[in-house]
């Protein structure tokens, strides 16, 4: 089978064809070389706002242990919350749970550009 000549005009067809695979097996490209636009789902991706989902669902679920601290690489502030659960034989875990929760909802509550700037940027640590 030929390749379609993409120089030749749309011969009576209304409708465009369909996309060209390339040959090394990748997506399909759009016919007659033109460039696909890659979807945007409200606006710019941030740099270091993938971290804030995870981080507040950690917070939330898991703050007890400071993992949501390990997340955002808050390493000295993770190792709090786990020796302050650990080392009180789970005493202290629902205060550091507490404290998780309340920092899970301030992150989800936040809008990426203010996560990023308070938290990765300023590196704000607690609250």
């Amino acid at each position: 089978m030929q390749p379609p000549d993409l120089n030749k005009p749309n011969s009576g067809s209304s409708q465009n064809p369909p996309p060209v695979p390339p040959p090394y097996g990748g997506p399909p490209q759009p016919p007659y070389g033109g460039q696909q636009q890659p979807p945007s789902y409200g606006g710019p991706v941030i740099p270091g706002a993938e971290k804030k989902l995870p981080a507040a669902l950690c917070g939330i679920l898991l703050g007890c242990f400071g993992v949501h601290k390990f997340i955002l690489g808050y390493n000295t502030e993770g190792i709090i919350m786990l020796a302050g659960s650990l080392a009180t034989c789970g005493f202290g875990a629902p205060i550091m749970g507490l404290i998780g929760l309340v920092e899970g909802i301030m992150y989800l509550t936040k809008s990426d550009q203010q996560f990023v700037q308070e938290y990765i940027t300023n590196k704000k640590g607690w609250f």
